[in-house]
């Protein structure tokens, strides 16, 4: 079967997380998007547990249920040590397959930080030595780098990562088989390392809020079954394994170099013209994942290497319709029209990848319709993000974003 995953979220006991990141509002609003299965995060937390184990159910296939939405057990945490004469901190995905082995895997991984503390607790143990825990605990589990070029918390961040997956993770590599990309790049720009060929590329939301989900995700065709899902990614199957789910990376809050206290912006070529300094007050900017693939890249921008599961990048739905109406994302009017969309269409993937152009203007307006084939066919312009600052996205140029839809248009909705 075809279905949409989103593996890498956080519960309500994550810092900076919105309070409805619990079992059934993550559920309703994965319903919503056309997602079928989702991580449950923070399975490390104490009363994460006790709510995971009240609200979702069993299913047969080592997946969990509440409502139409399936859940796989995952976690991330933070691993701060010290390696090579430095401090690392690197964050990485921990995948499960039974509520048996996360009670042993967070019995291990107890005496090294406080698990209560945060749903991503930091923990004092080495990346390989977790990699190691896991696979002990059991040999059906797996560990995914997150978002691997994050420059502060990643495998290969500028400020504390590594320039080989083998140095972080020691002989234990060979239980590593896949990488989740992040929001500030996409596979296109992990393919320039020739190194990360063998590995399978992930997309995840990385959500804090039900809003986010699936803002990147993966398209999966197989049986919908934790040892299926495992497998796909372990082989690299491109039949199973149809595609990725990706934001623009230029959206992503670390895209670009820069440093954000005096608002600089700075392209990596202009950058290194500098000695990675900030044009404005002279200190050292915070090197960005563009920067960094340029770093490590030994093939030019554009090579596709054999075997690589493709990618289409969107935007979500309510950021399209903000910009299409000319008002907020959180708008009774956004929210009108998205509920609008999803009720006629039935998911927001469902708008966004596939419903008709024409069928798209007959429920809502030209110009959202306009909007939404203008993203699937990448004809966007953005701002690039840097040093924790988002990117800014446009779908219309300045002199057509100034235009409205007719309120007598709107008024027949």
């Amino acid at each position: 079967m075809q279905f949409i995953a989103d593996f890498h979220i956080h519960s309500k006991y994550s810092i900076a997380t919105g309070r409805e990141m619990d079992i059934p509002h993550i559920a309703r609003s994965a319903a919503m998007k056309g997602i079928a299965l989702v991580g449950t995060g923070d399975f490390t937390h104490p009363e994460w547990m006790k709510e995971l184990r009240r609200d979702l159910e069993p299913a047969d296939n080592d997946l969990s249920v509440h409502g139409s939405t399936h859940f796989i057990l995952t976690t991330e945490v933070n691993n701060t040590y010290r390696q090579g004469g430095r401090a690392r901190r690197i964050h990485n995905n921990i995948f499960a397959p039974s509520l048996e082995v996360v009670e042993k895997i967070t019995r291990g991984l107890a005496p090294y930080g406080k698990l209560a503390s945060d749903g991503r607790p930091t923990l004092s143990i080495s990346s390989q030595d977790l990699v190691k825990l896991v696979f002990d605990a059991s040999d059906r589990a797996f560990v995914v780098p997150s978002h691997i070029w994050t420059p502060w918390f990643s495998l290969y961040g500028s400020n504390s990562g590594f320039d080989r997956i083998e140095e972080c993770f020691g002989p234990q590599v060979e239980h590593i088989f896949s990488l989740e990309t992040g929001l500030s790049s996409d596979p296109a720009m992990n393919w320039r390392i020739s190194a990360l060929d063998s590995y399978t590329l992930m997309s995840n939301s990385d959500a804090h809020s039900p809003t986010k989900l699936g803002r990147e995700a993966n398209v999966f065709d197989c049986e919908l079954s934790y040892d299926a899902i495992r497998e796909v990614l372990k082989t690299k199957d491109a039949s199973r394994f149809l595609y990725t789910i990706e934001f623009f990376p230029q959206e992503g809050k670390y895209h670009y170099d820069g440093h954000r206290k005096c608002n600089a912006r700075v392209s990596p070529r202009d950058a290194m013209l500098n000695n990675d300094l900030c044009p404005i007050c002279g200190t050292g900017l915070t090197v960005g994942v563009l920067h960094r693939v340029e770093t490590l890249a030994d093939r030019a921008a554009g090579y596709v290497p054999e075997g690589a599961i493709p990618f289409r990048s969107l935007i979500p739905l309510e950021e399209i319709l903000g910009e299409s109406l000319g008002v907020g994302v959180g708008t009774v009017k956004v929210a009108r029209e998205y509920e609008r969309l999803i009720g006629e269409f039935g998911t927001e993937f469902s708008v966004l990848l596939d419903v008709d152009r024409a069928d798209i203007e007959r429920v809502s307006t030209p110009r959202v319709a306009e909007a939404i084939a203008r993203v699937r066919s990448g004809d966007v312009e953005v701002l690039p993000g840097y040093d924790g600052v988002f990117g800014e996205i446009r779908i219309f140029p300045d002199g057509e974003a100034a235009e409205k839809e007719p309120e007598d248009q709107m008024a027949l909705f």
